[in-house]
């Protein structure tokens, strides 16, 4: 009978990390952050890579536990298997020394064996090295030769044409040397997390860079609940090593904030704006900006997915796929806003139809109105490489745009209720609050990426035809919030004075 385990990997990782995380992993667990639907969908794509890296190696045999709870099950199934001379075993499990593991892949050929952790990213990382390092631990010591150790992860350069090339889609990179190297740290970690574990209380640890290096810890709300809601950490462009200086000097409120301590101009006026409550207004500024906007005025945003893995010819892994826009037209300061809107069908290629769409509502002169132009210049571009057939009209597109991001992110305008940002989630309530994205069910880009990529595989029509309204009217908010902030940009630039 498989024994109970103290460790896994991923509570090993944890350890690595913060002790404190691994403690509460262990015996506070239910004091763990809840955790968001984008974070669901990352870890499903981390699991649907490594289901389609089992091709690689066919004809293998899952020895899943029926729950996560059932582990036992799962050690006993791979411990049968590892009985023949020659097998291929999905989801592995060992345990040795109270230490749990599951190896994505093994391949048993007669008395060795060839070990393969299937990640979903593009390269081989320290913490994916740690993760190997205590599976080599752990496998080596249950009595199994192993005669490599592998990662499966995905090749970034990987481009489709025609059937998913599952061979070209992967890059495999042994590992076996490095991990090796790390044994001897393997032994002095463990004993040091089951001292850590046997004691009554967390260990005192402050908080610091490493709750989020690598990952985001899963004990923010508890760690960070001192912190006010509007704090240090809200200061814009202000470095990490700052900002936990601050802190570890007690201050974490921008009131405590010493006058003489080394914040930019900018960051010193968002201070100064929240002390005194008051708003920032560069007149000057502003009006500069506004010139550059000729008419015709086109307020344009896209949305767009990030498949792990491609989906369409003429596309990488993890490329911005738009499959959406949202375009409000206004020819003239007097002219009624006209608004056109296109969102692709599922699972058909919307990247030469978005453009086919789009490329006769721009006319020959005016501006192109975006927010934040990095993203929108990047789909644009990618399309024009990848149809060359589009590359003239896009660029026609691509000359006239103009970046509504700019007054607020160079504080143009600032005021305190911003709290640093100048998102567009944060500007649009300031500047034109009768507007809002709460009565939305998508309130944000990631949530409009995430309903989208669901609908790859949606049958139920019903729920297909709400999500669709719904990234339309997100959509259609978005481009419709640039067109009155551009007008609010307007009124106050003639009331205020610098």
């Amino acid at each position: 009978m498989a024994k109970d385990y103290t460790l896994s990997k991923s509570s090993y990782i944890k350890g690595l990390q913060c002790e404190k995380q691994l403690y509460f992993y262990k015996h506070n667990y239910d004091l763990k952050d809840s955790v968001s639907e984008m974070q669901l969908a990352i870890f499903k794509k981390g699991t649907d890579t490594g289901i389609l890296a089992q091709s690689l190696f066919p004809d293998g045999i899952d020895a899943s536990a029926s729950s996560h709870f059932k582990y036992k099950e799962g050690i006993e199934k791979t411990s049968k298997l590892m009985l023949n001379q020659n097998q291929t075993i999905y989801e592995a499990a060992f345990v040795y020394d109270e230490i749990l593991v599951i190896a994505d892949i093994v391949v048993k050929s007669g008395n060795t064996i060839n070990v393969y952790e299937v990640k979903s990213g593009t390269s081989v990382t320290n913490v994916i090295i740690n993760d190997a390092a205590i599976q080599y631990h752990v496998i080596s010591n249950a009595g199994y030769k192993i005669n490599d150790f592998s990662i499966i992860y995905i090749n970034r350069n990987y481009i489709r044409d025609g059937e998913l090339d599952i061979d070209s889609l992967f890059k495999i990179k042994s590992v076996k040397q490095k991990i090796k190297s790390l044994q001897k740290n393997i032994y002095k970690n463990i004993n040091h997390f089951n001292e850590i574990l046997s004691q009554s209380e967390a260990p005192q640890i402050g908080i610091g860079s490493h709750c989020t290096n690598p990952y985001q810890c899963s004990f923010i709300g508890t760690c960070w609940k001192d912190v006010p809601v509007y704090s240090i950490f809200n200061i814009a462009g202000l470095s990490q090593e700052k900002k936990f200086d601050l802190y570890n000097k007690g201050i974490t409120e921008l009131k405590n904030i010493p006058g003489d301590y080394p914040l930019t101009p900018l960051q010193w006026l968002q201070v100064n704006s929240e002390l005194r409550n008051e708003k920032v207004i560069k007149q000057k500024e502003i009006k500069s900006f506004l010139a550059k906007l000729k008419y015709p005025l086109y307020f344009l945003d896209f949305e767009s997915f990030q498949p792990a893995v491609p989906i369409f010819d003429k596309s990488k892994p993890y490329q911005q796929i738009p499959f959406q826009f949202s375009l409000h037209i206004k020819e003239s300061e007097d002219s009624q806003l006209k608004h056109y809107e296109f969102l692709a069908e599922p699972a058909t290629d919307p990247r030469t139809k978005l453009a086919d769409a789009l490329i006769p509502l721009i006319g020959n002169s005016g501006s192109i109105v975006v927010y934040n132009k990095v993203y929108e210049v990047s789909i644009l571009n990618k399309i024009a490489t990848d149809f060359p057939e589009y590359a003239e009209d896009l660029a026609n597109i691509l000359s006239k745009i103009v970046d509504l991001m700019e007054p607020f992110e160079k504080r143009y305008y600032y005021s305190p209720d911003l709290k640093g940002s100048y998102s567009i989630k944060y500007v649009l309530p300031s500047l034109v609050p009768e507007l809002s994205y709460a009565g939305l069910a998508i309130k944000e880009g990631g949530e409009a990426s995430l309903f989208y990529e669901q609908l790859l595989h949606e049958e139920d029509y019903r729920k297909i035809e709400s999500v669709k309204e719904a990234l339309l009217r997100y959509c259609e908010l978005d481009t419709l919030a640039m067109v009155k902030i551009v007008e609010r940009l307007r009124e106050i630039s003639n009331e205020f004075h610098n």
